[in-house]
């Protein structure tokens, strides 16, 4: 039998993986930083995403869904490309906090996509999932922004 929710459960699963992803970069990026206060920042944030995460597959299995528990192809294959490029450039704080937004860039886009497929679902579950979508994506682009200004302070100081 197949589930009602499928649509909806399929978009917050997308969300999951890319949380996951969001949970990963951030504690990646706290090991590789030495600043004490961008290594606080990037832990708290890799708490936050994990946070995000347990939110959303908790909605999944509400709607009778089994939740993803994973991180996505595409952020594993992200970070590897990262890590092989950094062997090259570096790991200085303005490399990793590049690399770091780039990463919220990709989490934002998915948010707003995942924000429009849910109003264009149009249902009550749809709805339910898109308030927590919505308090979410505020996150989401409150971490972009503040990233974007570590960044531009950094790329100042060099």
């Amino acid at each position: 039998m197949s589930n009602p929710n499928k649509d909806v459960i399929d978009v917050l699963n997308n969300l999951i993986e890319y949380s996951k992803d969001g949970e990963k970069g951030f504690k990646e990026s706290a090991d590789d930083v030495k600043n004490p206060q961008l290594k606080a920042f990037f832990e708290q944030r890799a708490i936050d995403c994990a946070q995000a995460a347990r939110e959303l597959q908790a909605e999944v299995r509400h709607l009778g869904g089994d939740p993803e528990t994973s991180t996505s192809f595409s952020g594993d294959l992200h970070r590897g490309w990262l890590n092989l490029k950094s062997m090259f450039t570096g790991k200085d704080e303005e490399a990793v906090l590049n690399t770091v937004e780039e990463g919220e860039d990709h989490a934002l886009k998915a948010y707003k996509e995942a924000r429009e497929k849910l109003v264009k679902l149009n249902n009550a579950n749809a709805h339910n999932a898109l308030t927590l979508v919505d308090g979410q994506l505020q996150g989401v682009q409150r971490n972009h922004d503040q990233v974007k200004t570590l960044r531009n302070a950094a790329r100042a100081k060099s």
